[in-house]
């Protein structure tokens, strides 16, 4: 017979419980802008002074910050960028890139065309005081805010659905968001937006490691060997997040989140036996000149791998040492809002990016070798054997845009014994997919994607004759260099991060070849004029990121 759970006695002393915050965040000194005053009053409830706020001041919240964060960057973030063209220790590529970023920035501000062709996921954080009334369901306020900005403006639409395990389509609209409230503060409504693209979602990683780490040298040995497998693919320099800790995997995770949008940037600097969160300042300083130190760079060599490094040490169970990464990318894409009494607010940012740009355009990035890609593939390919990795080029002509469900259209085919298309050999293949198309422009915001997701392709296409000179963002397998070497093909790197750059200056006309169903994922032929790249992987077995541990 089991005996009753016993009570405990609750006349056993104890001490008075004093409450220590897990993130004892410091003032809050960003700079914000009104945006409205409707929707917000100030009623007295038994005997309090409640802040009420109307769904519509939610919803007009949202829809501001998510336009304002596809076009406009934080001074801080242009700053850092326009320190990379100061830096004498700077590479010639860290500055072409540098300096590419700040003309995006500049074409991006003018409101038409998106910062990068991957608007991102929406995601919203609030932090809902405890005498804040609201009208109702403020998740679906918020989400409908999102949604129209993504509606209204020239934004893609990532998100797709799944109609069944194996089945996914495109929602249309970019929802759902990723909406989480939280109950805490006093009389004030707070919040984080955050647009995410999937290639720095996809660079956030978990390793549970053991409690030996936990000394000096063994965690910056481990944290290193980490770093490197970032890869460039995510559009650096990187805003760097690492967090040592948790006392969960999630919390771990959603610390370095946080971490990469420097939201905890006001933690104390600290730990104490009560348990807080704290930046170890000198910590992060060590891992920046890491990252400095491994010549990956501003994804095509140097220094500037990273803008600047958070740490964050979390407490954790006794038997558990949760370590995160992630980064914040070129398109450093968040914005902090609050509800007040005195009205609907947003953070102020940068609205005019020139002022970063140097006086007289630097000659950055060294020799260009130009390419025209209106010759025979057999030309092109000649041309480019001719030239080392690292190559600077400036590429003119046609190119055929697939990703990764026209890729698997294609392979399809193939199984089925039947001969890639004309265009998939006869043109370079450029992996991206476009944002939404301006009224009186060729082409919407349009950089590259990941190159990676492409890699299990290369072989079996460029047997078929296709995929002979590739071009996107970030290292690659091994196995690609392997088939460049067999075939005879070449890899090569765009800059990822500068895709409204693109569109205004490189992409003169772009049409739709073949399976239009597919929204942003159809495949594209495009005309480019002086379209920038680097060699990154040639017909010898050259790899400029293997050089670098990263292929």
């Amino acid at each position: 017979m089991n005996a009753p759970t016993a009570f405990p006695d609750q006349q056993k002393p104890v001490p008075p419980y004093k409450h220590t915050p897990l993130f004892p965040l410091g003032p809050d000194t960003t700079p914000y802008k009104k945006v409205t005053t409707e929707g917000v009053r100030v009623e007295t409830v038994l005997g309090k002074e409640m802040l009420v706020v109307s769904r519509e001041a939610l919803r007009a919240l949202s829809e501001a910050a998510f336009g304002d964060i596809n076009h406009y960057l934080r001074p801080g973030h242009l700053k850092q960028l326009r320190s990379i063209l100061d830096d004498k220790e700077a590479s010639d590529n860290d500055k072409f890139v540098a300096f590419d970023f700040l003309k995006n920035a500049n074409i991006a501000a003018g409101g038409v065309l998106p910062m990068c062709q991957d608007t991102g996921t929406a995601i919203i954080m609030g932090k809902k005081g405890f005498r804040v009334i609201t009208d109702g369901d403020d998740e679906a306020a918020l989400s409908e805010g999102a949604r129209d900005a993504y509606l209204r403006r020239n934004l893609r639409y990532s998100q797709v659905a799944p109609l069944s395990m194996y089945e996914e389509k495109n929602t249309a609209n970019n929802m759902p968001a990723q909406c989480e409230i939280y109950a805490e503060g006093d009389d004030a409504y707070k919040f984080m937006f955050m647009a995410k693209g999937g290639g720095s979602a996809n660079k956030s990683f978990l390793f549970q490691a053991t409690p030996s780490v936990l000394t000096k040298d063994r965690l910056l040995a481990f944290l290193k060997e980490k770093v490197l497998t970032l890869g460039t693919a995510a559009c650096p320099p990187y805003h760097l997040a690492i967090v040592i800790g948790g006392t969960s995997a999630e919390l771990c995770m959603k610390t370095v989140k946080l971490a990469s949008a420097r939201y905890l940037d006001a933690l104390p600097t600290h730990g104490s036996a009560d348990g807080n969160a704290f930046r170890d300042l000198e910590m992060e300083q060590e891992i920046l000149a890491m990252t400095q130190s491994l010549g990956v760079g501003a994804q095509f060599g140097g220094k500037y791998f990273c803008h600047d490094v958070r740490v964050i040490r979390l407490p954790r169970h006794g038997a558990s040492l949760p370590i995160g990464l992630g980064v914040s990318c070129s398109a450093d894409r968040q914005v902090l809002g609050k509800i007040t009494k005195d009205g609907v607010y947003l953070e102020e940012l940068e609205h005019n990016p020139a002022q970063y740009l140097p006086a007289v355009e630097q000659s950055l990035g060294g020799e260009v070798v130009q390419i025209d890609l209106n010759q025979p593939m057999k030309e092109i390919l000649a041309t480019l054997s001719k030239n080392p990795i690292k190559t600077r080029l400036s590429l003119t002509g046609t190119m055929i845009v697939a990703r990764d469900s026209a890729h698997a259209k294609l392979r399809e085919r193939l199984e089925k014994g039947e001969p890639l298309p004309d265009y998939f050999k006869n043109h370079p293949i450029y992996y991206a997919g476009p944002a939404k198309t301006p009224e009186g422009y060729a082409s919407g915001a349009f950089g590259p994607t990941t190159a990676g997701r492409m890699d299990s392709f290369v072989d079996q296409f460029q047997a078929a004759g296709g995929s002979m000179v590739m071009l996107a963002k970030g290292n690659r397998a091994a196995a690609v260099r392997e088939a460049c070497k067999k075939h005879g093909g070449f890899y090569l790197g765009s800059i990822g991060g500068a895709a409204a750059n693109l569109a205004e200056h490189c992409i003169k006309k772009v049409e739709v070849v073949e399976y239009p169903e597919l929204g942003m994922e159809a495949i594209w032929r495009i005309e480019v004029v002086d379209f920038p790249a680097f060699i990154i992987i040639d017909d010898k077995d050259n790899d400029f990121f293997k050089e670098l541990n990263l292929g």
